[in-house]
C-alpha cells in the first residue's frame, strides 16, 4: 500500500472585519500618564533601578559574602587565669553567692577566667549526696585527697594537684597563664584584675597583696593568703620542688613566700594595694582595711551576708535589675 499524502493546505487567519482602530488622541491619552509615571520613579526613586539590575548579576556572589560574615569569629583571649576558691564542703550557701558574683561578671571579659571550688575529701554522709548535685549541675568542683585543713598543707595539695590536673590538657600550650589562690570571703571584680594582670609578665610573677600591712615592698615578705596569683611555672615549680613538698605546715601564705625565698623563685612579683584590701570594720582597724574606692580589685574578710551585701551595694552590682511586676525591691 503506497503512502497517503494530503493536499489539504495549512488554514489561514483571515483578518476581522470592523475591527476599531485606536485614534491618535486614544493612544496619547493611554500612554502619556504611563511615561509621566516612569519619569516620577526614575528621578525620586533612582536606586531602584540600580538594585534591581544587580539582583541576578550578584545573586551568588552576594550569597558567599554574607555567608562569609556571619562565619563565627573567635577572638583568642588576652591569657588564660584559673581561680582556685579554697573552701570546706559544707558552705553551700557561700558557693552559691560565690557562683552569682562570678557568673555575673563572665560577660564580654577580654582574659579566658576559669573559677574553680577547691576542697578535701568529703566526709560526711550528706555531703556524698549534696556535693554530687553541684558537680553534676556546676562541673566546678575539685575534691583532693586530703585532710580539711586551712595551714596544715592544703594550699601546698591545691598547686601541686592544679599542675598535675592539667597538665597536657591544652596540648603543648600551657593550660593556664596564671592560676590564683583566693579565700571563699573575697570579692574579687574580674575586668579590673584583669586589665592589672594585662601588662604582667607570664614567667615568675608573684602577684597580691604585701603582707606586713604596712608594707609595699613585695621583695620584703610575702603575699596575702586573701587571693594571690601566680604564674603557671611557679604552679609547675611548686609541684615538682622538694623545698615546697618538705614545707607544707604552717600559714599558709607565709610557707608560699617561703619557698619562693629558699627556691630563689618568683623575682617578678607585684603589689596589688591599695586596690586589694579588707572590708573596713566598721572603720579601718589598721593598714590592709580602708574605705571602699572605685579602683578596687578585691575586697576580704566578707564573713557575713550583710558585709557581701554592703560590697555589692556599693560597687552598683545590681544596676542591671529591671523592673517587674513579678517582684517589687523598695
Amino acid at each position: 500500500m503506497g503512502l497517503l499524502t494530503s493536499n489539504v493546505l495549512p488554514l489561514q487567519k483571515k483578518p476581522l472585519k470592523n475591527q476599531p482602530k485606536l485614534s491618535k488622541s486614544t493612544k496619547i491619552l493611554i500612554f502619556f500618564p504611563l511615561l509621566i509615571l516612569g519619569f516620577i520613579c526614575l528621578f525620586i526613586y533612582p536606586n531602584e533601578f540600580y538594585l534591581q539590575s544587580l539582583i541576578k548579576s550578584c545573586t551568588s556572589s552576594t550569597y558567599t559574602s554574607v555567608e562569609k560574615f556571619t562565619d563565627p569569629v573567635t577572638r583568642k583571649p588576652d591569657f588564660r587565669l584559673l581561680i582556685g576558691v579554697l573552701t570546706r564542703a559544707d558552705l553551700y550557701e557561700r558557693r552559691h553567692l560565690l557562683r552569682m558574683v562570678y557568673s555575673l561578671q563572665m560577660g564580654n571579659l577580654t582574659a579566658h577566667v576559669d573559677v574553680k571550688y577547691v576542697f578535701c575529701r568529703l566526709y560526711k554522709d550528706d555531703q556524698r549526696i549534696l556535693v554530687p548535685l553541684e558537680i553534676l549541675k556546676h562541673d566546678d568542683i575539685i575534691i583532693m585527697d586530703c585532710e580539711e585543713n586551712l595551714n596544715d598543707g592544703k594550699t601546698y595539695s591545691f598547686f601541686s594537684n592544679i599542675a598535675q590536673m592539667y597538665n597536657g590538657t591544652n596540648g603543648d600550650e600551657k593550660p593556664y597563664d596564671y592560676v590564683m589562690k583566693a579565700d571563699d570571703d573575697i570579692f574579687v571584680r574580674l575586668q579590673k584584675l584583669i586589665d592589672s594582670l594585662n601588662p604582667m609578665p607570664r614567667e615568675d610573677m608573684y602577684y597580691g597583696f604585701v603582707i606586713p600591712c604596712d608594707s609595699m615592698d613585695p621583695f620584703r615578705d610575702y603575699m596575702s593568703g586573701m587571693g594571690y596569683i601566680l604564674s603557671w611555672d611557679l604552679v609547675e615549680w611548686i609541684a615538682s620542688s622538694d623545698i615546697a613538698k618538705n614545707n607544707t605546715r604552717g600559714t599558709e601564705d607565709m610557707m608560699t613566700g617561703q619557698w619562693f625565698h629558699d627556691g630563689n623563685k618568683a623575682k617578678n612579683r607585684f603589689n596589688t594595694k591599695p586596690a586589694m584590701y579588707d572590708f573596713p570594720i566598721p572603720i579601718p582597724i589598721d593598714s590592709c582595711s580602708h574605705k571602699f574606692i572605685p579602683d578596687t580589685i578585691a575586697v576580704h574578710r566578707l564573713k557575713d551576708n550583710p558585709k557581701w551585701a554592703t560590697t555589692l551595694k556599693y560597687f552598683n552590682f545590681t544596676d542591671g535589675l529591671k523592673p517587674s511586676k513579678f517582684y517589687r525591691i523598695d
